[in-house]
């Protein structure tokens, strides 16, 4: 009871204040206790007003003392990852949002594996997957890459099967196209008559399953989907690693270190803050500069050609794209063509447009520290070529160009899958020397597999693995471009 009545004095309190004017005293309990007050707005607003004052004085000051000017504080990012994940995928082009996207696929409970997609740069004006061409082709000389090459394709051509999303666009990914022809010169030059097959002893035809499609619409394709499944995507830079080390002696009587990683560092962009994320697996598909994080766990530091010297043989490669002009080239018949020269261009779009490139030769590679264009590579290595192949691009006009990286595995131009022996939970997804984008559903799903099956269950992909490197028994693939 006392307490009922100790409510209804706070609430008859409380409408005293309210009824009180501005500046007014009010009696309240023992008689001769006065207390002054006002009320709220006037005072509540000229105190902000005067406290932003003092805060605009404050760093006026702050930014005339600092040398250059227009200084703007650091500011917190909301959009760290969480502290803990099942699976972190460091890089986040076609193959890592595939690969996210196969194993959200393959959970068995809605959000059972909580997965990250890690991705340094936020604008992705560096990313290998934008700044490719786009190719589709099935003529390969592995069985390996023949297989991924068939089942990315087939993947393609249901992609809004796979990679629809309830109430948004339906995904256009404009591919054109294991059936090839072998034609004879004259054959070719019947097909297509704008082609000099003076020199051609054989051309191979495929007429389906290749051509070209749209880089950032797959990627986004896939990244949409994975969100929509529980992925979580952060931008953000890998600085280091948190490992536990277990240091046996193999077989040979060597002695090396295995280790787990326990937290991905990540530096969050435009930003000096980090977290931690702590994991249970990660995923290496970093492309490119994947090696790089391999050299921030120690890995494959010690003397060649011994386990613990076993270092991720991938590395940067610049490789140029063209796009020129010419009115009276191929029209809409124009394949995908690849010259034996190594020399490919395909039409883009309509008008007359092409795009090219090729790899140059070994003592050729140009600097990667920069995405910078060399136009007279075009000029002196590549004009030649085209027009000798098809006349009228004797007279052309190029109009833009790019340069982008190629993710090339010095060891033998084929991708590099699975584990290395001496980190016990990273698995690996690169080396793709060019042919990553078009094998990246097949990719993803083998992944996929390896991760949460424990061994590959569609494609048997094994000979891709590290036991190659190891053995010193390359894969030699002739159709690389």
């Amino acid at each position: 009871m006392s307490t009922w009545r100790k409510m209804r004095v706070t609430v008859r309190t409380l409408q005293g204040f309210m009824k009180c004017p501005s500046r007014t005293s009010c009696t309240h309990g023992r008689r001769g206790w006065d207390r002054s007050f006002t009320t709220g707005p006037v005072v509540h607003n000229r105190f902000f007003k005067d406290l932003e004052k003092q805060f605009s004085a404050a760093r006026d000051k702050l930014v005339d003392a600092l040398p250059g000017g227009q200084w703007t504080p650091i500011e917190i990012n909301p959009d760290l990852p969480p502290e803990r994940a099942d699976i972190v995928i460091i890089g986040g082009g076609v193959v890592g949002w595939s690969i996210a996207y196969w194993l959200k696929k393959k959970e068995r409970v809605r959000d059972g594996v909580k997965v990250i997609v890690l991705e340094k740069d936020p604008t992705y004006s560096q990313a290998s997957t934008v700044l490719s061409a786009g190719g589709i082709r099935q003529q390969f000389s592995l069985r390996e890459n023949i297989q991924l090459s068939l089942d990315s394709a087939d993947f393609m051509k249901n992609i809004n099967e796979h990679l629809g999303v309830w109430n948004e666009d339906p995904v256009d990914i404009q591919s054109v196209g294991a059936k090839v022809s072998l034609l004879s010169p004259t054959q070719l030059k019947e097909k297509f008559p704008w082609v000099n097959a003076e020199d051609v002893a054989l051309a191979s035809y495929g007429l389906e399953n290749e051509g070209w499609f749209d880089p950032w619409t797959l990627m986004n394709a896939f990244r949409r989907k994975a969100i929509s499944m529980g992925v979580i995507q952060s931008f953000g830079e890998v600085t280091g690693f948190n490992c536990s080390i277990n240091r046996v002696d193999t077989v040979d009587g060597e002695t090396v270190d295995i280790k787990r990683i326990k937290h991905v560092n990540v530096r969050m962009a435009n930003s000096l803050e980090y977290q931690p994320v702590e994991c249970a697996i990660v995923v290496n598909a970093a492309g490119a500069f994947s090696a790089k994080l391999v050299d921030m766990m120690g890995i494959g530091t010690g003397p060649k050609d011994t386990l613990s010297g076993l270092s991720l043989p991938v590395e940067p490669r610049k490789r140029f794209i063209y796009v020129f002009h010419c009115p009276d080239g191929p029209g809409l018949d124009c394949p995908f063509l690849v010259d034996y020269s190594g020399i490919y261009f395909r039409r883009e779009g309509l008008g007359g447009n092409y795009i090219t490139g090729t790899s140059p030769e070994e003592d050729e590679e140009p600097d990667i520290s920069n995405l910078e264009v060399d136009h007279d590579f075009f000029t002196e290595k590549m004009w030649p070529s085209l027009a000798h192949r098809v006349p009228a691009f004797e007279k052309l006009k190029v109009t833009s160009a790019w340069a982008g990286y190629y993710d090339y595995n010095t060891f033998d131009q084929n991708a590099i899958l699975g584990i290395h022996p001496l980190a016990q939970n990273m698995y690996f997804a690169t080396g793709f020397s060019g042919h990553g984008l078009q094998h990246s559903p097949a990719i993803g799903r083998a992944l996929a597999e390896l991760i949460l099956d424990g061994g590959y269950q569609t494609l048997d992909l094994t000979a891709l693995g590290f036991e190659r490197i190891m053995s010193n028994e390359p894969m030699r693939e002739r159709n690389i471009v």
